[in-house]
């Protein structure tokens, strides 16, 4: 129990929970004094007006009526109940009239505003003839004034009341705020534990994926809270992570195969080459062989540095404002005499002036890339002349690069594929290359925020390189 309690405190939601509930217990605390002070002073402010009222009313009965009227009239309002003291005095202050028989000495001494503790005769049991009449005891506030003939007058009420209405002001501001305090303790208890128990869940969860279980993830619920938020972020991911580390288990894999071959072939060559009985020729001839295999191996290699470069994200810098109109108006004129060898037409369309931040290298390897795919694969099944169709223009807030050609394509359900490392059909078999050129304008794509796609060109397919103008 307080291992559990222990762990709950440690939270923040239990701490903040508790800072708050501390903030207004002392909130609250200062809003009861200060309304308990004013409920007070209000009451006191009522019963001096009240005070003064009556005082003012017995002054006009002495000025117009004189002493004895004045004196009746002390002697009726006095006997009322009610919470009203009354005391009329002679010069030396000696009891004459009134409900009060005695006065503190200061009272009648000066002339003004007092609070004190009095005692009197009950007035009910006077008007009921008790035999015993008790005396009646209470705390006061009273003016003091000394009349025209020189008697003593004074004229007050009883607070009692006023601190029994205090006191329930106080009694209910406490309770109020005692149960709110409890309410917000179970609350932030409940608040804990359901924040520990989400947070327990993505805990878990982490400890199964790092313990090689790459395929869980993180529950979501129906809520979409802000952990649920979270969890769709941590999912995502581990999606990205499990994808990459994918690629990177296909890429060994390929790299492996790929690479054995001309290896193999590197190591046949050196050792027909060191054979006693080996012609000049021979030897030449390996020598060459060792120098091409290793060309296509650094080539690889390049391909495949430049792909980590790209998905790794371009360092600060390196992106700059480039002009994309001349890095493919160039690499069209670069590889058009390659093409025409080939008895194949290219045809550009080039919207002049179209700069955006990017890296001139990786944009112009995009266009080696795809123009050295185009110029492989344009050659239509029925024998005809093939085309290669470049162009460059501004769309939708992209910049559009789209190399075509007119030969036998790419099936829809593989065109996703071939954008994956060391990926190569069937009937790209026969043809030079590695299968890296696609996945690096995949991942250069990427690294520019843009997207890479291969559609239709009937007949044929289409590599359409689409970057933002902002990028």
């Amino acid at each position: 129990m307080l291992r559990n309690f222990a762990q709950v405190w440690r939270t923040s939601t239990v701490r903040l929970t508790a800072t708050f509930i501390a903030i207004f217990g002392v909130f609250a605390i200062l809003l009861i004094g200060f309304i308990s002070w004013q409920s007070a002073l209000q009451i006191q402010r009522e019963q001096a007006k009240q005070i003064d009222s009556e005082i003012r009313q017995l002054l006009q009965i002495e000025a117009s009526d004189g002493l004895r009227t004045l004196a009746l009239a002390v002697n009726q309002i006095s006997a009322r109940p009610g919470p009203g003291l009354y005391f009329l005095g002679d010069v030396n202050g000696q009891y004459m009239l009134g409900n009060v028989t005695e006065m503190p000495p200061e009272v009648l001494q000066e002339p003004g505003v007092y609070n004190f503790d009095y005692e009197r005769e009950n007035p009910l049991d006077e008007m009921n003839g008790s035999p015993q009449r008790p005396k009646f005891t209470g705390v006061a506030i009273a003016r003091s004034i000394t009349l025209q003939s020189g008697l003593r007058l004074v004229v007050g009420r009883d607070v009692g009341q006023q601190r029994g209405f205090s006191a329930i002001i106080l009694q209910s501001f406490f309770v109020g705020v005692v149960g709110i305090i409890l309410f917000s303790i179970i609350a932030g208890g409940l608040t804990a534990r359901r924040v520990l128990r989400r947070i327990d869940t993505i805990r878990e969860t982490s400890t199964k994926i790092m313990s090689g279980n790459l395929s869980e993830r993180v529950p979501v619920t129906s809520r979409n809270d802000e952990f649920d938020g979270l969890a769709t972020n941590l999912n995502a991911m581990m999606d990205r992570i499990e994808q990459l580390l994918q690629g990177l288990k296909e890429v060994t894999d390929n790299v492996a195969h790929d690479l054995k071959t001309p290896l193999t072939r590197l190591r046949s060559q050196a050792e027909a080459a060191l054979r006693d009985n080996a012609s000049e020729e021979t030897r030449e001839q390996a020598l060459e062989t060792v120098i091409a295999e290793s060309d296509r191996l650094i080539r690889t290699f390049n391909a495949l540095l430049m792909i980590a470069r790209a998905e790794a994200g371009a360092p600060s810098g390196t992106l700059v404002e480039t002009d994309i109109s001349a890095i493919v108006e160039d690499m069209t004129e670069l590889y058009a005499p390659v093409a025409e060898d080939s008895g194949i037409e290219v045809v550009a369309n080039i919207e002049p002036g179209i700069t955006i931040n990017a890296s001139r290298e990786l944009i112009g390897q995009v266009m080696v890339n795809l123009l050295e795919n185009a110029v492989k694969y344009a050659k239509p099944e029925d024998g005809s002349n093939g085309r290669i169709d470049v162009s460059l223009a501004r769309q939708n807030g992209f910049v559009r690069i789209a190399v075509g050609d007119n030969g036998s394509g790419i099936p829809e359900q593989d065109r996703e594929r071939v954008l994956e490392r060391f990926v190569r059909l069937e009937t790209s078999r026969s043809e030079p290359g590695s299968g890296l050129g696609l996945a690096l304008v995949n991942a250069v794509a990427r690294l520019h925020n843009g997207r890479f796609s291969i559609e239709d060109n009937v007949p044929g397919v289409r590599a359409v390189l689409e970057l933002p103008t902002n990028s």
